[in-house]
């Protein structure tokens, strides 16, 4: 197998959205530089769409008895056991509840602690439907052992009940050394590509990306806004402000004309272009080598960029939702052509 040659800038594509000049040494580990070999590995996972990993913090608890319910949630009522960093398992509510005031007392020992610290962090690690269940639990395993262990205190556990496999790791805010868990989207994109890694070598295919390196521009919608919107949906609850600020301003785009791209929407065209002309370049220049499994490979990643979708907007989607609302509802006619009020 040839030596394996990257375009000038193309680890851009993959670099992730954090400013490095804010990253704290401290609490955030440089991994190296990826060889040759590494590049070629992850190129062929993403042209193969290999399944992306989420690593969500989806909360904070304050206290011992908002950290004994989400120990109860997470453990169904202490039906599931948990397990801790020293593999030793929580077993049965009254332990539940062990644990937790333990935790809480750990945290209030602290000097500096303000009214509003977190007594834990609640992460979720999840693989789409279909993951092998044993090969997560155990690259979660892992993966909170190399994150956390012989620094702070955690528990985890498998839930298999939804359609996608998932691991709910809460972890003790206050470490061993008095250090406070406040992790920035620079740790959390280690932890994806460590838990991604984890998954890996246990034979489970699993990558983690940037969005904007599959043609993904639309950011996720945020748990407490999904929640409010299914709410309002269901008829039991009114929009948030952030949905109806979002379709006022659809409706700008939909109705008024006023469909001219914002700076945002030119900068992230701007970043989506790039990113398609690195990945072209790259197929050019893989489809010169000399190696067969390259020039197959080159292949790949040009028909990769073709079915990549194309940039768009929450604001433009919802645009042309509207329109195509108004022309499915539109001013009903009697017979003989004249709107009617329905």
């Amino acid at each position: 197998m040839t030596e394996f040659r990257t375009v000038p800038g193309f680890e851009d594509v993959w670099r992730p959205p954090v400013r490095q000049r804010i990253v704290r040494p401290h609490a955030v580990i440089r991994p190296p530089a990826p060889t040759g070999g590494e590049v070629r590995a992850r190129l062929q996972r993403i042209v193969s769409h290999a399944p992306e990993v989420m690593v969500k913090v989806t909360g904070r608890t304050r206290d011992a008895g908002h950290l004994r319910a989400h120990l109860d949630y997470i453990s169904r009522n202490g039906g599931l056991d948990l397990e801790g960093s020293d593999g030793a398992l929580v077993v049965g509510r009254p332990e539940v509840a062990e644990l937790a005031d333990g935790w809480a007392a750990i945290v209030l020992a602290d000097r500096r602690r303000r009214a509003d610290s977190p007594t834990s962090l609640s992460v979720v690690l999840s693989m789409p439907a279909g993951t092998n269940e044993i090969g997560l639990r155990d690259a979660a395993r892992a993966f909170a052992s190399d994150m956390f262990a012989g620094r702070h205190d955690y528990v985890f556990t498998l839930h298999t009940d939804t359609p996608r496999p998932h691991v709910h790791l809460s972890i003790c805010a206050r470490g061993h050394a008095g250090e406070r868990l406040n992790p920035k989207k620079a740790d959390l994109e280690l932890w994806r590509q460590a838990f991604a890694q984890a998954l890996r070598d246990r034979g489970v295919e699993a990558e983690a990306t940037p969005r904007r390196s599959r043609g993904i521009t639309r950011k996720a919608e945020r748990g407490p806004i999904r929640r409010m919107r299914v709410r309002h949906e269901a008829g039991r609850g009114e929009p948030s402000r952030v949905q109806r600020a979002a379709y006022q301003d659809a409706a700008k785009a939909a109705f008024r004309h006023d469909a001219a791209p914002r700076p945002w929407e030119l900068r992230l065209l701007e970043r989506q272009q790039s990113v398609r002309k690195l990945y072209l370049a790259q197929a050019a220049l893989l489809q010169r080598s000399c190696d067969p499994a390259d020039r197959a490979l080159g292949l790949k990643v040009e028909a990769f960029v073709r079915t990549m979708p194309g940039p768009d907007t929450e604001r433009l989607a919802l645009a042309r939702q509207l329109r195509a609302a108004s022309r499915d509802f539109g001013p009903a006619r009697d017979d003989g052509g004249k709107e009617r009020r329905r």
